[in-house]
């Protein structure tokens, strides 16, 4: 029996993002935009990273405050994704900002995810971390 690997798939047809481990220490980053800009790129992070990523959106999700919120994958200065949430009831928008290289200013993508559900993000944030403890 193969286990699936540690993920989570952001967005509808039009705009997503998707974070896959790929390896031990490595995670594909793949995101689209309308068919017309896309990323594709392997990054360098621990399941700890991802792991502890999952929880600060998890805990943000969880709070009743429904205000925006940041959250970096890792904290570093080579930081190859950032979700920044805003409300839009009870739903949340994302904002997202890739950098492939790190913080090189020269070479990211930025795009919006339409709204999703609260609650459906939390059951795909807690799927995520429950899948990085084991």
């Amino acid at each position: 029996m193969t286990m699936e690997a540690p993920q989570i798939r952001l967005g509808s047809s039009g705009a997503w993002l998707e974070l896959v481990q790929a390896g031990e220490d490595s995670w594909r980053v793949t995101a689209d935009w309308c068919s017309s800009l896309s990323a594709d790129f392997t990054a360098y992070l621990t399941r700890d990273e991802v792991s502890d990523f999952a929880a600060q959106v998890l805990s943000h999700l969880r709070s009743p405050s429904g205000s925006r919120f940041s959250a970096a994958v890792t904290p570093g200065r080579n930081n190859p994704l950032v979700l920044s949430a805003e409300p839009v009831g009870d739903k949340f928008a994302f904002f997202v900002r890739l950098t492939p290289n790190g913080d090189d200013a020269v070479c990211h993508l930025q795009m919006e995810i339409s709204p999703i559900d609260a609650t459906e993000l939390r059951g795909m944030f807690d799927a995520l971390h429950s899948s990085l403890a084991l």
